[in-house]
């Protein structure tokens, strides 16, 4: 009985030993000191196509790509710049130039006619303004031209930038300085000027936003510094119009520091709202967002605190989906505008003007009368470049642009450019929507929501479709700050891009070294 027992003993030691080298006939998972073994009709993993994990938890796929990309079959890569193609035994920095290869055509449509109305723009202004071409003009169109081309059709192939976003902004920059070089030269070459630093900044906010790996200092810094400059119209500012929100610097000119805090509100609801989920989590960004509205409310700068207190909400409902607490901040919403209404005059002389602006057609309800008249008198097809009698309205460069791009340019063409808009905004939602990372997607989302929401209300405020709010129309009004803040935004659209396509590739080259793994 005994020899029995270590006989069995044994044997079943031995078994549990060749048990790693034989199939299961049963096709069942044999377990040997936790860990499963193959089953039949599958071979074992190649040593060659395993991955390690570094010490941050992520797949080094560029290391495992060099091993199992010789043996991989070819792999159908993403679809870039409209186009599909088969690889084999690809690298990382290869899929990076596939996934770059060609500029979509649309874009290359979108940039040749932006040169030639650039080109043409610019020539007819100065026929208009000087009755000749003088060299002023022709040194624009050659800075402004190979400028735009360059950051539409080089520029994305060099760094991780999306072209479709690019070809768009360029245009409605385009067309922004065309009209301002008509009506206002002056007003056209600093915006020319302003075009310029704002891509540069535009290329720097796409290096960070695609490099950083830490916000936490960075949106504080953005914090501090947007409650700081935000203050400065109420130390320094004159009253303007009702408000009280530019200041006048010595070197830089006048500037409006809502514009430039919108950055920073932008970076603190994504970076508090995503690591956070709680309400008391969140507080950091809400406070915040509730100091810059108050410093608005003193400035009485209404129309810039209604695009802060709406993105604040979208972004918080995108980020928790809490119904019951967004539909409060509605209703604290509609509070706040009845009592900006009972206690500011000009909120009260804008919706009256807005009601029925022919009750004082030579006081308060001129502007909007000429604005109506402008957009009526251009037709569908307009009256053309220089023609009109744009100087009628008293903010035809900054407020009441669209008004007179659709006197010159007609009817049809203002509405081109808000179906630009449009596509501007679904390309950035589909480019988040692809995005892993929560703080990423409410980043874009919170950029989309100023810029949307602007366009929206100061193009609804000219066509008389709701009262008129006194803010710029991103990329198209006068303005170096409003210029800067919208280019700024677009360069985090374009570092979201980024990260997005390193996560594509990475995705590619996991399932590049699966598929040798299969084979």
């Amino acid at each position: 009985m005994k020899e029995e027992l270590i006989k069995g003993h044994r044997g079943k030691k031995a078994a549990e030993t060749k048990d790693t080298d034989r199939p299961n006939p049963k096709g069942m998972k044999i377990k040997d000191s936790g860990r499963p073994r193959a089953t039949e009709g599958k071979r074992r993993e190649p040593a060659a196509a395993k991955t390690r994990t570094d010490r941050k938890g992520g797949l080094d796929v560029f290391k495992a790509v060099e091993t199992a990309g010789k043996s991989a079959k070819p792999v159908k890569a993403p679809k870039a710049a409209g186009r599909s193609a088969d690889v084999k035994g690809v690298t990382a920095t290869e899929l990076r130039a596939l996934i770059m290869k060609k500029v979509d055509f649309a874009v290359v449509l979108i940039a040749l006619m932006t040169a030639v109305f650039e080109t043409l723009g610019l020539m007819l202004a100065a026929a208009h303004t000087q009755e000749t071409v003088g060299m002023d003009s022709v040194a624009m169109i050659a800075v402004i031209v190979p400028l735009g081309l360059f950051t539409t059709l080089v520029l994305p192939r060099i760094m991780p930038m999306d072209a479709l976003i690019m070809a768009l902004t360029n245009f409605l920059c385009a067309v922004g300085i065309v009209t301002l070089c008509t009506v206002s030269p002056l007003r056209g070459n600093r915006q020319i000027i302003s075009y310029a630093l704002s891509l540069a900044v535009m290329v720097i906010t796409c290096l960070l936003v695609t490099h950083l790996r830490r916000y936490h200092v960075l949106t504080v810094l953005l914090m501090v510094a947007g409650i700081g400059i935000l203050v400065l119209p109420l130390i320094f500012g004159q009253w303007n119009n009702g408000a009280k929100n530019w200041v006048s610097v010595p070197v830089l000119g006048s500037f409006q520091p809502s514009e430039l805090v919108k950055i920073s509100v932008v970076f603190a609801l994504a970076y508090y709202f995503s690591a956070h989920r709680t309400l008391i989590q969140m507080m950091p960004a809400l406070i915040f967002s509730i100091i810059c509205l108050l410093i608005l409310m003193l400035q009485r700068d209404l129309g810039t605190a209604l695009i802060y207190y709406l993105s604040t909400l979208t972004v918080f409902y995108i980020a928790c989906g809490n119904i019951p607490l967004s539909l409060l901040g509605m209703g604290g919403g509609v509070g706040a505008a009845i009592l900006g209404y009972r206690m500011f005059a000009h909120v009260k002389v804008r919706v009256a003007m807005w009601r029925n602006p022919w009750s004082d057609p030579t006081g308060s309800g001129y502007q909007i009368i000429q604005a109506l008249l402008a957009i009526s008198s251009g037709g569908l097809f307009g009256l053309g470049l220089g023609q009109g009698t744009p100087e009628k309205i008293p903010a035809y460069y900054n407020d009441f642009i669209f008004a007179v791009i659709c006197e010159q340019f007609g009817q049809i063409f203002g509405l081109l450019l808000i179906a630009i808009y449009v596509i501007l905004i679904v390309r950035a939602v589909t480019i988040i929507g692809r995005s892993r990372r929560s703080l990423t997607m409410l980043l874009g989302y919170g950029t989309i929501a100023m810029l949307g929401i602007q366009t929206f209300m100061i193009t609804a405020g000219v066509i008389k479709l709701i009262p008129l709010t006194g803010v710029t129309m991103p990329f198209l009004s006068y303005g170096g700050s409003s210029l800067l803040s919208c280019m700024t935004m677009v360069g985090i659209l374009h570092g979201i891009a980024g990260k997005v396509q390193t996560e594509t590739e990475e995705d590619i080259l996991v399932k590049h070294i699966g598929k040798g793994r299969r084979d």
